[in-house]
């Protein structure tokens, strides 16, 4: 008999194939509870359900439990899909992070949303996806910094920043004597921004906790468009000030409401001034700049699809 929907929404601790957290359990421990997490719409027959058990490479009952971590990963992937898009662009002189700020009620003071945070002096991080999960991951990030520097009296490097939040990230439903794993993949994707001895540094790591280096990335509920624009615009001998332009005229492309000083946050990232972010005036001053390069924008690019929106993922 399988569980009503009602107590299927009751869960914390799974994601559901479009990312949202109805939930069931993580780890299935018996056939017919995987059958009941399988048996989604789109399934139209039992066979279907019991997929992943009917497939040769899956050998043993502990291989059975963890196939659906595996599933449970693309779930949180598509939570990102829900949240602010964020554009990082890294140059020769810096690096440059711009992010969407939903303002969802005007009610809400838009100075307390906060989607660009310093890790580090040399350390900067835009995230996009369920903010309370970011908050956990960032905090790891800062603790790694500040243990870095009073056990080597040095700066981390923005890669091992990145590779520390990754192992909290890939530790999910493991199990462990304190009972302080995750039980569910955190439904966040970060943009790592920062200067070490390599020079500018652009990170992205998403919640399977893969974090690969970029020139240019864009993450969020517009990152598809976003990309495919950066792709175009990118080029290694990009200043800084044209990366700025740049990300802001991509954020006014794919973001829903009109750009302005109070929806997106600015940061950039260089070896002089370190972290930086920009201060209302400072966005505004950027905002009209790219006004009055876009009022030529060729006909044709109608007004883009509405994007489902999460609570969780402002």
């Amino acid at each position: 008999m399988f569980l009503t929907r009602s107590e299927y929404d009751r869960g914390v601790n799974t994601f559901s194939p479009e990312g949202r957290l109805f939930q069931v359990i993580p780890h299935l421990q018996s056939e017919s509870q995987a059958r009941y997490h399988f048996n989604q719409p789109h399934l139209q027959s039992e066979s279907q359900a019991r997929y992943p058990f009917n497939q040769p490479y899956l050998q043993s009952e502990s291989e059975m439990r963890h196939y659906p971590s595996k599933i449970m990963v693309e779930y949180a992937i598509e939570a990102i899909k829900l949240g602010s898009t964020a554009i990082g662009i890294c140059t020769s002189e810096g690096v440059v992070l711009a992010v969407e700020k939903r303002i969802t009620s005007p009610l809400m003071e838009p100075t307390t949303i906060e989607k660009i945070v310093e890790v580090d002096k040399h350390i900067g991080c835009a995230v996009s996806g369920l903010m309370a999960d970011s908050r956990t991951m960032l905090d790891r990030a800062r603790v790694e910094c500040q243990n870095h520097w009073f056990v080597y009296n040095e700066r981390m490097s923005v890669e091992s920043a990145a590779q520390a939040v990754s192992n909290l990230a890939i530790q999910f439903g493991d199990s462990d004597d304190d009972g302080g794993a995750m039980s569910r993949p955190f439904g966040v994707a970060i943009l790592f921004a920062g200067i070490d001895e390599k020079g500018p540094q652009l990170f992205h790591m998403d919640p399977s906790g893969t974090f690969v280096q970029f020139e240019a990335k864009a993450i969020g509920s517009g990152s598809e468009g976003a990309q495919q624009s950066l792709q175009e615009v990118y080029h290694k001998s990009m200043t800084l000030k044209e990366a700025l332009n740049s990300a802001l005229t991509i954020l006014k492309q794919v973001m829903e409401e009109k750009l302005s000083s109070t929806n997106v946050e600015v940061m950039t990232m260089t070896p002089d001034k370190l972290f930086h972010m920009f201060n209302k005036e400072e966005v505004e001053e950027i905002v009209v700049g790219v006004d009055s390069n876009v009022k030529d924008e060729p006909a044709g690019k109608g007004p883009k699809p509405a994007v489902a929106k999460s609570a969780l993922a402002l």
